[in-house]
């Protein structure tokens, strides 16, 4: 599987906090704070938006690499993303992402 598909299965490489990365477009950064903030109602700042993909080594952002509750299980579980996951269909945690992203659910189900 690709390894820029999350553990979640959105795609990293569509990511603009990835593409602000690996062009260090610190305009980029800027956006992509003001709108996570705005969505997670916490303050993220753009010095916080470096992150070449949650399943490869680099940069994370500090919720990729720590807070993210679908990463965490699946580094628990040892599963290459959630759709290597038997419990993917009742699973809550991924729940969101997948009943709401048919190209998510779609990238899992290749696994």
């Amino acid at each position: 599987m690709n390894k820029l598909i999350a553990y979640c299965g959105l795609d990293c490489e569509q990511c603009d906090a990835r593409k602000a990365t690996l062009t260090n477009d610190d305009a980029l950064r800027e956006k992509v704070a003001a709108l996570w903030s705005e969505l997670n109602k916490v303050p993220i700042t753009p010095e916080m938006i470096n992150c070449e993909g949650c399943r490869i080594d680099g940069a994370k952002t500090p919720f990729c690499d720590s807070l993210c509750p679908i990463r965490q299980c699946a580094l628990k579980k040892g599963v290459e993303t959630c759709g290597s996951c038997a419990e993917m269909k009742s699973c809550e945690t991924v729940g969101m992402i997948i009943s709401n992203n048919a190209k998510a659910l779609e990238n899992l189900t290749k696994c």
